[in-house]
């Protein structure tokens, strides 16, 4: 007979110790960036900047397996409420953005409803669920800039979903969870960036823009990929590269690897023949 003797961790005892473990996390976060010297972009303005960076678009509404469609309608209100508290951001030579500082605790309060959420590698759902999309939007644009990410966390190697309409390679995903797993980035350029973000309805829709034009444009796709069997359990496998071209000559004068991925895939797949 085997025994997991694997050690319990407090957080794991009850909900109780849960929420209590997320709110010591929560207050560290608060004391690092109190005591820090992280200098945060807070300004916004309506005028935008005139150089157009990126832009992107995003279904607000999709089908992710067997989730009830009710936590995307919901998510549809998180993100209108949400991309209010961003849009018009503008980050300058030196300032950090941060997810969190800018859309603050999301509550009830504040009109937020019960999105999708996931937790210890499963779909589950809370209070101003599907941010994700948010940070996951403002992260594929970020990528085609010169901007520094400095906080960036993932889903754990873990594919959760059947693609769905994909536009952007697997893997380039990103995880938010108020306020201590953030999305951050720092310009250390002497260009200032904005960011424009809004919902028509159907789309979740952003700019990312600039001062003056960038020295460099940039490619991300995936290579290699692949669906595994490993055992009885199948992956995802690629790469995930960034290629930096010269405006000027079109030439490509770096190639990035920003992720390998091994996921693990949780929904059913076809077996390998």
């Amino acid at each position: 007979m085997h025994l997991d003797m694997r050690r319990i961790l407090f957080c794991e005892l009850c909900p109780f110790t849960y929420r209590l473990s997320m709110e010591k996390e929560i207050m560290k976060r608060h004391l690092r960036d109190f005591l820090g010297k992280t200098c945060f972009a807070k300004v916004r303005t309506e005028e935008s900047l005139p150089v157009l960076v990126y832009s992107h678009k995003s279904l607000i509404r999709r089908r992710l397996g067997n989730v009830n469609m009710q936590l995307q309608e919901n998510k549809a209100v998180n993100l209108a409420l949400a991309v209010k508290q961003i849009d018009g951001l503008l980050v300058r030579p030196g300032e950090t953005f941060s997810v969190w500082r800018q859309v603050g605790r999301t509550t009830k309060r504040k009109g937020y409803k019960e999105g999708l959420t996931i937790a210890k590698g499963q779909p589950s759902q809370g209070i101003g669920g599907g941010l994700c999309q948010l940070s996951n939007l403002i992260h594929w644009m970020v990528l085609h800039s010169d901007l520094t990410i400095t906080e960036h966390h993932h889903h754990d190697g873990l594919d959760l979903f059947p693609d769905f309409g994909r536009q952007i390679p697997f893997g380039t995903g990103t995880s938010i969870s108020y306020n201590y797993i953030d999305y951050r980035v720092k310009n250390e350029t002497d260009n200032t960036y904005q960011l424009h973000l809004w919902v028509d309805g159907e789309y979740l829709c952003g700019e990312l823009r600039a001062s003056v034009a960038l020295q460099h444009t940039f490619h991300i796709h995936v290579e290699n990929e692949s669906f595994d069997r490993e055992g009885d359990v199948v992956y995802r496998n690629g790469q995930v590269y960034r290629d930096v071209f010269d405006r000027v000559t079109g030439n490509c004068i770096e190639k990035q690897l920003i992720r390998t991925n091994h996921a693990k895939v949780m929904y059913d797949y076809p077996p390998t023949k």
